[in-house]
C-alpha cells in the first residue's frame, strides 16, 4: 500500500539538475522512500508518511533546500492530478507585469511601478489601484498594447502546463486583474480554455484611461474558480490555481493545491505551497506527470 503523502522536488532545469545531496536531505526530513525519477535529472517524488507533531513542515524542508536552489511541494497522493487549472497572468504567465510595462512605455513608469508594488503586498486596495495605473494610459494608441504585447516573454513551460492539463481533460483558464485585452491574446496562444480580465476602454483606437464594467479583484478571481468548478462538475479540492500578487490570496487559499509562483513576500508568508526557483513544470511534476506524460505543443 502506497504511502499517503509525497514530497516532489523540482530543479530549474535551466540552471543545472537536482543534486543528491538535495535529495537525501529531504528524503531524511520527510522519512520517506526512495525517489520515484519524474525528470532525469530535474524532478523526483519521495513518497512518505503524513507530517506529525516535531516533523518538518513544508517551509522548514524550503529552508533546508534553499541552498541548492530546489522547489520542494509536499501534497496527499490522493487527487493529486487536477481536473481544473486557473493562473493569474502578470508575472505569472508572462515574465513581467503588462501595466508596468505600459507605464514605462507612457513615461509614467517609476510612478505606476510603486503603485503596483504596493498593490501586489497587499498595502493598496486592488480597485484603487488599477484605476489610478490605467488612468495614466489616458489618449495613447490601442498600439502601445500591441508593442507591450510583442516584448513580454511567457514563463518558462506555461504552454507545457496548459497544454498537458487539457488533454488530460482539465479546464483551463486565465483570470487576471489587469486587462481582458491581454488575458484574450495570451489565452489564445497558449491554449487555455477561456480567460477573465477588467475591460479597459479603447475609442476610435484610442485608449480612454477608464475601464467598463466591474473591476475584476481578489474575490472575483476566487468566485471565477469556484463557477468554473461548479460548471466542471468537481470540488474545489480537485483545482489548481497558481499567482504572485495579494489579488491571488483567495482563490491560492481556496484551491486544492494553490501554488505562490515566485511570489511576493506577503504572498509567501500565507500559501504554503512555492515555486521559488523553477518554472511552471513544476505544477505539472506536482500532479505525478512525468517529463514524458508532457505534451508540448
Amino acid at each position: 500500500m502506497s504511502l499517503p503523502c509525497v514530497l516532489t522536488l523540482v530543479a530549474n532545469r535551466r540552471h543545472g539538475t537536482l543534486p543528491k545531496e538535495a535529495i537525501d536531505i529531504a528524503r531524511t526530513l520527510v522519512k520517506g522512500e526512495s525517489p520515484v525519477v519524474l525528470s532525469e535529472g530535474e524532478a523526483v517524488d519521495i513518497f512518505c508518511p503524513p507530517p506529525g507533531p516535531g516533523d518538518a513542515t513544508p517551509a522548514t524542508i524550503r529552508a533546508a533546500l534553499a541552498p541548492y536552489k530546489v522547489d520542494a511541494i509536499l501534497t496527499k497522493t490522493r487527487g493529486r492530478r487536477k481536473a481544473v487549472l486557473v493562473s493569474d497572468m502578470d508575472s505569472t504567465i508572462f515574465d513581467g507585469e503588462t501595466l508596468d510595462d505600459l507605464a514605462k512605455a507612457t513615461g509614467t513608469g517609476d510612478y505606476v511601478a510603486e503603485i503596483t508594488k504596493r498593490a501586489m503586498n497587499g498595502e493598496m486596495e486592488f480597485d484603487e489601484s488599477l484605476r489610478k495605473r490605467t488612468i495614466g494610459l489616458k489618449g495613447h494608441p490601442e498600439s502601445l498594447l500591441k508593442d507591450v504585447l510583442e516584448h513580454l516573454p511567457f514563463t518558462d513551460g506555461i504552454k507545457e502546463l496548459v497544454q498537458t492539463m487539457k488533454a488530460n481533460g482539465a479546464r483551463t483558464a486565465l483570470i487576471s486583474g489587469g486587462f481582458d485585452w491581454f488575458t484574450e491574446r495570451a489565452a489564445k496562444k497558449l491554449g487555455f480554455d477561456e480567460h477573465y480580465g477588467n475591460q479597459l476602454e479603447i475609442k476610435d483606437g484610442i485608449i480612454t484611461g477608464q475601464l467598463i464594467g466591474d473591476i475584476l479583484g481578489p474575490d472575483a478571481k476566487k468566485e471565477h474558480l469556484e463557477t468554473i468548478c461548479a460548471e466542471r462538475g468537481v470540488k474545489l479540492s480537485a483545482s489548481l490555481t497558481t499567482g504572485d500578487g495579494a489579488n491571488d490570496i483567495p482563490m491560492l487559499k481556496a484551491a486544492g493545491l494553490g501554488i505562490a509562483y515566485h511570489a511576493k513576500p506577503n504572498v509567501r508568508q500565507v500559501i504554503e505551497q512555492q515555486v521559488n526557483f523553477a518554472g511552471m513544470r513544476v505544477h505539472l511534476f506536482a500532479q505525478g506527470y512525468k517529463a514524458s506524460d508532457i505534451v508540448s505543443d
